[in-house]
């Protein structure tokens, strides 16, 4: 029978000879006894070889509803694109998958040329100055940003527009337990209109940041540019949030609309969904801001013979500064899923990537259509990118449920981001992308009508 572990018992029995000990359990003496398992654990099974174990494996996965299996409509910060199969090949490439973290960093010529290219990308991208060479995800990208508007303005509350993902303001709100930051929240109404004259409302001389999603959590689309200003004239700064960088392609920039910082989730373009991570984190500022930016950022420069090379200009992480001077303890960046992404940019290009964004608009456009036309079905938006909400007027949760079992990926139910929240049970956020098929809307159609009658 295969094991996992290859020693033989010969093998333990040097290894034991050479520490010094007479058995294993020589290993444990310092554990106390009452601690030590006295035998097998409860309902746990005993070992099995690679072959059970993946024959078992196999079975269960066979149980999950494959997002290329069935009509896809999931969303809310998770997108399935199509990923060309040359981007998954390319970062496999050993001179990419081995060089992860520039420990010496002029060393990694390539690495640090690929996150330079990157940090274009990204910074064109979101309408910045300047961008890092990423961070873990979209979500702590989020309360990195909220952290540097604290040091830059030396205030400590930040104001969350309620169309912010709730799993970005349960990372926020469980950080700034720690640092003292005060967070001013609330949830989205189930209308077309977003909250940015309530957030206006809210700025005062005590304001740190305004962080807003962008297109947010239901979808809707606002012109960031007022807001900029009534944060700007209280010295506060504007945080816009984007979890489907896709959108930009088709939409202005929040950078173009004068916020400060520009954070967001890249999954989208070049990773795939994978049960939800990792993730590449997108990060974004104002070239004054810069020395604030938490992370890395690498430079271009020239070495003594005029050459062209590159260089980690800013690394503003306690491993290679004085702590009290770091700005953020991250450890790393996701390198690997940064270099999908800017691959997947780059097959793209401008051209292409506008293109993308068009197809995803106009099939969400055709989806909106007709999914409003289901008896007893609303259309919440008036604008969007490629997400929208539907009022079901009845709970989300169940249907959601009912559709999966009938072989349709429905969407995502506010019930489920919002529990408790009874305005928002009925509601239901509808993700188009390019890999959606006129006869996939048409399935999702239908066995909702059947379901609501």
């Amino acid at each position: 029978m295969m094991r996992y572990l290859p020693l033989t018992d010969t093998d333990r029995r040097e290894m034991l000879a050479v520490i010094g000990a007479g058995s294993i359990d020589d290993l444990f003496v310092d554990v106390p006894e009452a601690a030590r398992l006295s035998g097998p654990i409860a309902n746990l099974p005993a070992h099995a070889s690679e072959l059970a174990v993946e024959r078992h494996m196999t079975k269960l996965a066979r149980q999950n509803l494959s997002a290329g299996e069935a009509p896809f409509f999931l969303g809310c910060g998770a997108y399935r694109h199509h990923v060309p199969a040359s981007v998954d090949h390319l970062i496999q490439r050993g001179e990419f998958l081995t060089a992860y973290t520039p420990y010496q960093p002029e060393i990694a010529q390539g690495t640090l040329q690929m996150l330079f290219e990157f940090q274009t990308q990204v910074a064109r991208l979101l309408g910045t100055d300047v961008a890092n060479a990423s961070m873990y995800d979209g979500s702590t990208a989020c309360w990195e940003a909220i952290g540097m508007a604290r040091r830059i303005t030396k205030r400590a509350k930040a104001i969350l527009s309620g169309g912010l993902h709730p799993h970005y303001v349960s990372v926020a709100k469980t950080m700034a337990k720690y640092t003292g930051d005060s967070l001013e929240t609330s949830v989205p109404a189930l209308t077309a209109e977003t909250d940015v004259d309530a957030l206006i409302a809210s700025i005062d001389d005590d304001t740190s940041c305004v962080v807003v999603q962008y297109p947010d959590i239901l979808g809707r689309i606002t012109d960031l540019r007022p807001l900029a200003d009534a944060c700007h004239a209280k010295k506060a700064l504007l945080i816009a949030v984007v979890t489907e960088p896709v959108a930009l392609g088709a939409i202005k920039s929040p950078g173009e609309m004068d916020a400060d910082i520009v954070v967001g989730e890249g999954q989208s373009i070049g990773v795939g969904l994978q049960f939800g991570g990792p993730y590449v984190g997108l990060f974004g500022c104002k070239d004054k801001y810069v020395r604030q930016m938490p992370g890395r950022l690498c430079g271009e420069t020239v070495d003594a013979d005029g050459r062209r090379g590159f260089v980690l200009t800013l690394s503003t992480r306690e491993q290679h500064i004085r702590r009290e001077k770091a700005t953020s303890n991250i450890c790393t960046n996701s390198g690997l899923c940064a270099l999908a992404f800017s691959i997947h940019m780059t097959l793209l290009g401008e051209a292409g990537l506008r293109r993308l964004a068009g197809i995803n608009h106009a099939q969400a456009c055709r989806a909106a259509d007709r999914l409003a036309k289901v008896p007893g079905v609303r259309l919440v938006n008036d604008t969007f990118f490629n997400e929208f909400t539907l009022d079901l007027g009845q709970e989300a949760r169940p249907l959601v449920r009912t559709l999966a079992d009938r072989g349709v990926l429905a969407g995502v139910s506010l019930g489920r981001l919002y529990p408790g929240e009874g305005a928002l049970e009925n509601g239901l956020v509808v993700a188009v992308t390019e890999t959606v098929t006129d006869e996939d809307i048409e399935a999702l159609a239908t066995a909702l009508q059947e379901v609501l009658a």
